[in-house]
């Protein structure tokens, strides 16, 4: 049995050591400013959110969110870049510090990182060659869809669409490639997602069959962020009052974003 002298010793370093990480937890908005560089985990084959330009240059919407979220920081952007399965991953082992790319929210993602006030909205939907008669979820019975993996679309089709087969991608590029070369008749995928092969292969008759939900896309950040998530909060909201954020979803999606999804959002 341990003396009461080393459970009072016991008990100083563990309060020692509980105060040493709390504020190691919380120092990674003061590490961003002091490195003057803020690193962004960016899916840069998923246009028109993330792509590359004729130079190779990033470019797309979340880009353009990171880009001014990060000025308005004062920093500078280091791009980390990544695909859908290793954006979390990318936050967990310390690579980015935040993830900008259609990071959609989702309970189980929920129990591992925090999201911030949406910044933009997803429409997910399944599209397919206009041959194909699917109306809903139990039209895909006996048929293969091509998604990309771990995506709200994978996790969608492969929970809710039964006697399916979930053709999974390791990227949303693999996946366009897919339907445009008519290795896919079927895709569960982004609107904007959709659009582009739509517009790269009219020959396919694409055409949308259903929609599967309208995702809110969050700034992921690490649970043990509560100052970097409140100051994330903070410039989503001020960037949805000044319409700044608008302005970028409209210039890539050649649409705006929806004045009472916004109120919602901020409200």
């Amino acid at each position: 049995m341990m003396s009461p002298k080393s459970l009072f010793r016991r008990a100083l370093l563990l309060a020692a050591l509980s105060t040493t990480l709390s504020g190691a937890q919380a120092d990674t908005l003061d590490n961003i400013r002091a490195a003057k560089k803020i690193r962004v985990s960016i899916d840069l084959a998923v246009p028109p959110s993330g792509m590359t330009d004729a130079s190779m240059k990033p470019t797309g919407s979340d880009y353009d969110v990171a880009v001014l979220l990060a000025k308005d920081l004062g920093v500078a952007l280091e791009v980390v870049p990544t695909v859908g399965a290793t954006r979390i991953p990318n936050l967990q082992t310390g690579k980015a510090d935040i993830i900008i790319s259609t990071l959609a929210w989702t309970a189980e993602r929920a129990k591992v990182i925090d999201y911030s006030v949406p910044y933009a909205p997803q429409i997910s939907l399944v599209g397919g060659v206009k041959s194909l008669n699917v109306k809903s979820m139990a039209d895909l019975a006996g048929k293969s869809v091509a998604v990309n993996r771990s995506t709200t679309q994978d996790t969608d089709l492969t929970q809710n669409a039964k006697g399916a087969t979930v053709v999974r991608y390791d990227d949303d590029a693999g996946v366009i490639t897919a339907v445009v070369t008519g290795q896919a008749d079927l895709v569960g995928t982004s609107n904007a997602l959709f659009q582009t092969m739509v517009q790269k292969a009219p020959n396919r008759q694409l055409e949308q069959k259903f929609v599967l939900r309208v995702n809110d896309l969050g700034i992921g950040v690490r649970k043990e962020d509560p100052a970097l998530l409140a100051w994330v909060n903070d410039w989503v909201k001020a960037n949805h009052a000044n319409g700044r954020l608008n302005e970028i979803f409209k210039k890539y999606h050649g649409t705006e974003i929806p004045r009472d999804v916004v109120e919602k959002w901020v409200k």
